[in-house]
């Protein structure tokens, strides 16, 4: 549909008018529909106004500085309708005559939309949104507005001042400031990132500061156990209940590369037998619901059995008695200090060395992979694939004699 315009000046009669000057006033038309009209804020004669050229007549130096006058609101809203259209907003006679009265909806900021937006997420939970996704997203509230009081010295600010150096200041504040890791940093720009394109979505803004920035941050590589590691901690054996526990579990999940969340809850019922006629696990990830379906090894199945009358387990139905993830982790140090072990163990490092040294290593193909681990894109599993540096080298190995018979 057309949007065209036409703008009117003409004379004004006052309600009791009596003679002399009359107000200029301006008429906007959208399509023939409704008008909107206002005060230029300058007089006239009736005798020294051209009604068919919309202008003051003659030459004197008072009608040419009035003539100027109306040309330069003409050219205003010629260049207000142009920007409208440009950006694709609403075009009436309305919004172009708030926009030159300086009458445009109220003002947007930051801080207010980010807090919105959280609300919404909040009540979502369960339905698309994760806890733990909010957890995030609350975060980057407390760093936005710590790096506004500090930079801007306010709590929030209007989204059209967001530019390109916004941007980059809130970057290298994470980075130096707060000392946040690059794929933190990475999360938290993202965040913003969304909260920026929900402004350009509902045309709130016009430019994308972010149309010059590129995230900087490299994965770093995954850490899991070799098979050194591994054996040494499933031969190891503890006479402190806890640990013993927490050993099971995270073995478990070694042998069947199952999240903290998803093994804590995985229901006995989602232990089925699969078309082979052998169990599997048939779960969906709490993390995205994507289908995890896992066959379950000997290994595994052991760890399982051993807590069938587990309080915990009969009463609620679960595979395993998981404890919170803090102390999982902080059981899973005291492991890795018995066992020799150097490296940091957290209970995430069960599914990486499930990916690496339990299939990768063992010649399981990489979509198969990627199937069991619930991943969404091929290039995630990818990224394990690229630090087994020992499998490249027996991948090479073989080639090599291949080539010499």
């Amino acid at each position: 549909m057309s949007q065209n315009y036409s703008l009117h000046f003409f004379l004004k009669k006052p309600k009791y008018y009596k003679g002399g000057a009359k107000a200029i006033y301006m008429r906007i038309t959208v399509n023939n529909s409704i008008t909107k009209e206002a005060s230029v804020g300058r007089m006239c004669e009736p005798n020294d106004w051209i009604s068919s050229v919309n202008r003051a007549k003659g030459t004197s130096e008072s009608a040419r500085t009035l003539n100027s006058y109306l040309d330069a609101i003409d050219r205003q809203i010629e260049q207000i309708h142009t920007n409208f259209k440009k950006v694709g907003l609403e075009i009436s006679a309305e919004t172009i005559m708030n926009k030159y009265l300086g009458k445009e909806e109220r003002q947007k900021f930051l801080m207010e939309i980010f807090a919105d937006h959280n609300k919404k997420m909040e009540v979502s939970i369960g339905k698309g949104f994760k806890a733990n996704t909010l957890k995030g997203y609350k975060s980057s509230v407390i760093h936005l507005t710590a790096y506004l009081l500090k930079d801007y010295n306010s709590k929030d600010i209007d989204i059209r001042k967001i530019d390109h150096a916004f941007i980059i200041g809130y970057e290298f504040y994470l980075r130096t400031e707060k000392d946040i890791s690059d794929v933190s940093v990475a999360k938290y720009m993202k965040h913003f990132r969304k909260i920026v394109n929900l402004c350009l979505a509902h045309r709130w803004i016009e430019y994308n500061p972010f149309v010059f920035y590129k995230n900087r941050a490299k994965a770093k590589d995954k850490e899991f156990l070799s098979k050194t590691e591994l054996d040494g901690i499933s031969k190891k054996d503890f006479n402190i209940k806890r640990l013993e526990q927490v050993k099971d579990i995270f073995l478990f999940s070694c042998y069947t590369g199952l999240s903290y969340a998803d093994v804590k809850k995985l229901n006995r019922s989602e232990i089925k037998k699969g078309n082979d006629g052998k169990l599997w696990i048939f779960t969906n990830r709490e993390k995205n619901e994507i289908a995890s379906n896992v066959p379950l090894l000997a290994i595994p199945k052991k760890l399982m059995d051993k807590y069938n009358d587990h309080p915990d387990c009969k009463m609620k139905g679960l595979v395993l008695p998981v404890l919170s993830n803090q102390k999982m982790n902080s059981y899973l140090k005291e492991i890795a200090d018995s066992c020799g072990i150097t490296k940091t163990l957290t209970f995430h490092i069960a599914r990486h060395t499930f990916a690496t040294t339990v299939t990768l290593s063992n010649n399981v193909p990489i979509e198969t992979v990627s199937k069991m681990l619930g991943h969404k894109d091929l290039k995630t599993t990818q990224h394990y694939a690229k630090v087994l540096d020992a499998k490249v080298g027996k991948d090479m190995m073989a080639l090599d004699k291949k080539l010499r018979v």
